[in-house]
């Protein structure tokens, strides 16, 4: 599919801000499931910016505002074409993943902290999967599949400060936290795995030339020779419908807006993103 992604997403302040300092994640990626026809990003009002590559890989459009103002939009436009892609390889035994060039290599995506950090009975099942499946591959499938049977996705269920094992012991929560989830109970069986944040255009049939609202999206990627994405939300590998922007340790790194001003002691987000099928 080719599909235009428009992301419109600020801040509504209580009063007039002097100066404001932000960091947008907003870029999609190119990989072997995507290709970026084009992208933009616009902000009003007009900043100084630059634009880099974290630490993680992602596309950094990184803004001050100096002028007054009492409302912050970025706009984000972008067009992606995503494919279809053949299954990767995996191992078949557990002592590849144990190999320390692997472990010190990728030592930071097998950290289990408080935001991710499964609670005690998830890790216990966990670990009698690992003890009893053949391969990795077997463990992370049965542990995204576990996952998106026993928790209700729910809007509203938490907010994007919540703790993995918050939306565990209430058995509910939105994608976040199913990615959240996914990647602790991997990584406390020694998986290496991180956060995926995107897209995701909800309609299974898209109309060419039909704007669709659209989602911001949440899955996970494990480490088995290579990375491997599965979206646990919908129990399914991203397909067509997804596009991919950012990866890292957990949604702290990968927030689409994130930063600081001064001025009015208030202030209101807002979020809207269209997805329209152009091919």
């Amino acid at each position: 599919m080719q599909l235009r992604i428009v992301h419109v997403t600020g801040f509504e302040y209580g009063g007039l801000v002097s100066a404001s300092y932000n960091e947008a994640r907003m870029t999609p990626q190119n990989d072997a499931s995507q290709s970026v026809l084009h992208s933009r990003v616009d902000v009003q009002p007009h900043p100084w910016a630059q634009t880099y590559r974290d630490y993680w890989g992602t596309m950094v459009t990184a803004f001050e505002v100096l002028d007054p103002h009492r409302e912050l939009t970025v706009t984000a436009t972008s067009t992606v074409r995503t494919h279809e892609t053949s299954p990767r390889r995996t191992s078949d035994s557990w002592e590849e993943l144990r190999d320390p060039r692997v472990t010190d290599d990728l030592a930071e995506f097998l950290v289990a902290d408080d935001r991710v950090r499964p609670p005690a009975d998830l890790a216990e099942r966990v670990h009698r999967l690992a003890a009893d499946s053949g391969t990795p591959a077997e463990v992370a499938r049965e542990v995204c599949r576990t996952i998106h049977d026993e928790v209700e996705y729910r809007r509203g269920a938490t907010d994007v400060h919540a703790r993995a094992a918050t939306a565990w012991q209430q058995r509910s929560g939105v994608c976040q936290d199913f990615a959240h989830l996914a990647t602790g109970a991997l990584r406390s069986a020694g998986i290496p795995s991180r956060y995926v944040s995107g897209y995701l255009l909800p309609r299974h049939d898209p109309v060419v030339g039909e704007e669709t609202h659209g989602e911001s999206h949440a899955w996970v990627e494990w480490w088995d020779q290579g990375w491997h994405a599965f979206d646990p939300t919908n129990d399914q590998p991203p397909g067509e419908r997804h596009v991919s922007v950012a990866t890292g340790r957990d949604y702290g790194d990968v927030r689409p807006l994130s930063g600081v001003y001064t001025g009015a002691g208030t202030s209101r987000m807002f979020v809207e993103v269209t997805v329209t099928r152009q091919a």
